[in-house]
């Protein structure tokens, strides 16, 4: 494990510093796994692997056009995001929130099957909601920015 999570850790862009903060591992840890003095636990392991995987902001910085377009693939526009990911509070668990506009002919497994694609894409997972039935006051589509 010492150099797949070295590699995993480098692949990501993250210090093991980094890596601390997101996991709540102590970098000492890290460095001691990565040098092969410590043996992660499998736990451990699915910890660190989940800790390097985009943050939910960052998929989205990174995939932004790519993801547009597929929602337009599905009949949905007006992509905006709410939540964690649209605050920067997000962490290696967070999903990310997208908030979208259908247009009439979609149906709700159509949107289920986005919500999919846009995980595959963006590599975090990803909640969608539509706006139709939102009322206008409705915190969701207060806090919600364009994506």
């Amino acid at each position: 494990m010492s150099e797949s999570l070295r590699e995993l850790r480098e692949r990501a862009g993250l210090s093991q510093a980094q890596l601390a903060l997101r996991s709540g591992v102590a970098q000492p840890n890290i460095a001691a796994y990565e040098a092969g003095r410590r043996n992660p636990s499998a736990a451990m392991v699915d910890r660190l692997r989940s800790a390097v995987r985009p943050l939910p902001h960052e998929a989205l910085e990174q995939h932004r056009d790519e993801l547009k377009k597929l929602a337009a693939e599905y009949g949905l526009n007006n992509l905006r995001v709410f939540g964690s990911a649209r605050t920067g509070t997000d962490t290696a668990q967070s999903d990310l929130d997208i908030l979208v506009t259908r247009s009439p002919n979609v149906g709700l497994l159509t949107v289920a099957e986005f919500a999919l694609a846009a995980e595959q894409l963006l590599g975090v997972p990803v909640d969608v909601v539509t706006d139709g039935g939102l009322p206008a006051d409705h915190p969701i589509l207060r806090s919600a920015v364009a994506a």
